[in-house]
């Protein structure tokens, strides 16, 4: 068997593992914890709605440019192959290794956040978080090593668990009719000084949830029909996650009042508090770990492939195109998780990640976006199994909104952008580096 042949990806994955990726990959314990930080920017219940809105409306329209690109060129990476392919390698590498940064920081992150809701479980292993933490990323490692099948199943029921347990929470929310809470006196108008820090700020921190809604197109070259099943799950699954958010967000106001959510580092396990009694934080405790633990697998999956994609064009080294006997591209495992080994150790916090993850996703959905128009006008001859509704507008659309966030992220998170900004300096000469290499 020649090397390419064996270093070819399998298609072996479906429209049920999609839609399971896309909604395990976005949906995590963002969604339980971001309501009090947006609620404490915003303090107004229509305008919180309507941004969580706002985010899914971008999400939508950002989908329907991803189906054209993803069933056109249905290469594993994702967005990076269609940004090399209108604008040129080192836009194709910068945007890659934006794209892998990313997706390989939260799997490190995810490990210790389940390890800390394991032990509010089980405070006797109080002691060991950073060993379970460990423990965890091996046992993904060792599930991952094992083959693509294993990976996928596991993702499916784990996501399927998932929605169950944000259904049962939401359903018990409306079930609600106890006592409720007097409001905290807040400057609740819509004017309020700072308001528009406070919704760039939001709209950073609900990208940050909504992330991950493109996972379906990390996974295009290894499905068995992506011209028909990367469109459909983009759009089922997306919907479901813009239901799912905006109902958990009234759903967590119709308990408490959106003064009191603002004053929450958790709101879930408040509200569910009230719901349950004391016994709420941990309903809410085992809802995370499963959220978790559907994400974290979802997480595992994707920075191997976009390494992988990287490898093959030679944005990173040879080996990291080798896939095992089971559809595993095994050294770009291996990288992924000696990166997040070491992240374990040194990770920043929840907030910190979050935000730095929307900046540079909106970065690369916003050039990937960009590829659209101009793949249409320079390759009208491609084939496109699926074509963007209502292109150009929706394109243009889309990335007017994309440049429009990005400013106010700007605006509102200026380290970000600075690290951002040192990451695209340094870029450079690595990517004359490796291009020289692979002359010679």
């Amino acid at each position: 068997m020649s090397d390419s042949t064996k270093n070819q990806l399998k298609k072996s994955l479906g429209l049920s593992f999609n839609i399971a990726v896309l909604i395990g990959g976005t949906i995590g314990v963002g969604i339980l914890r971001t309501p009090g930080s947006i609620a404490g920017l915003l303090e107004n219940y229509w305008l919180i709605i309507a941004s969580w809105l706002f985010g899914g409306l971008y999400i939508l329209i950002g989908a329907n440019s991803y189906a054209e690109l993803a069933t056109m060129l249905p290469k594993a990476g994702g967005s990076y192959n269609y940004i090399k392919r209108a604008f040129g390698d080192y836009a194709g590498f910068l945007s890659g290794w934006f794209d892998y940064i990313t997706n390989v920081i939260p799997p490190a992150f995810y490990c210790i956040v389940i390890s800390e809701y394991l032990i509010i479980l089980f405070p006797d292993l109080r002691n060991y978080s950073t060993v379970m933490a460990i423990s965890l990323l091996i046992a993904f490692l060792l599930l991952h090593l094992s083959g693509v099948k294993n990976g996928s199943a596991f993702q499916q029921i784990t996501s399927f668990i998932k929605v169950i347990c944000f259904v049962c929470l939401v359903v018990a929310c409306f079930m609600y009719s106890g006592v409720k809470l007097a409001p905290i006196q807040t400057d609740n108008s819509l004017f309020q000084i700072g308001l528009l820090f406070g919704f760039f700020k939001s709209l950073q921190l609900i990208i940050g949830t909504y992330n991950g809604w493109n996972s379906v197109c990390f996974f295009a070259e290894e499905n068995d029909d992506p011209s028909k099943n990367i469109p459909k799950s983009l759009f089922s699954g997306v919907l479901l996650v813009i239901a799912i958010y905006v109902l958990v967000n009234v759903a967590f106001f119709y308990v408490l009042p959106i003064e009191t959510v603002a004053k929450s580092s958790l709101a879930a396990a408040d509200v569910a508090k009230i719901l349950f009694g004391e016994k709420g934080a941990i309903i809410v405790t085992v809802i995370s770990i499963f959220s978790l633990i559907s994400i974290l697998n979802a997480f595992m999956m994707i920075p191997p492939r976009i390494l992988y994609g990287l490898s093959r064009d030679g944005f990173f080294i040879e080996k990291g195109t080798t896939v095992n006997k089971g559809g595993t591209p095994i050294v770009s495992l291996l990288v992924s998780a000696f990166i997040s080994l070491l992240l374990i150790i040194c990770i920043g916090s929840f907030e910190v990640l979050f935000s730095f993850a929307a900046f540079i996703s909106i970065i690369v959905w916003g050039l990937a976006y960009a590829s659209l128009l101009k793949l249409r006008k320079s390759e009208p001859e491609l084939a496109r199994p699926y074509r963007s509704a209502w292109y150009p507008w929706t394109t243009i659309i889309a990335i007017v909104a994309s440049i429009a966030l990005l400013i106010g992220f700007i605006y509102s998170d200026p380290t970000s952008f600075i690290v951002i900004i040192g990451i695209t300096i340094v870029s450079y000469p690595l990517f004359l580096v490796l291009k020289k290499l692979n002359k010679n």
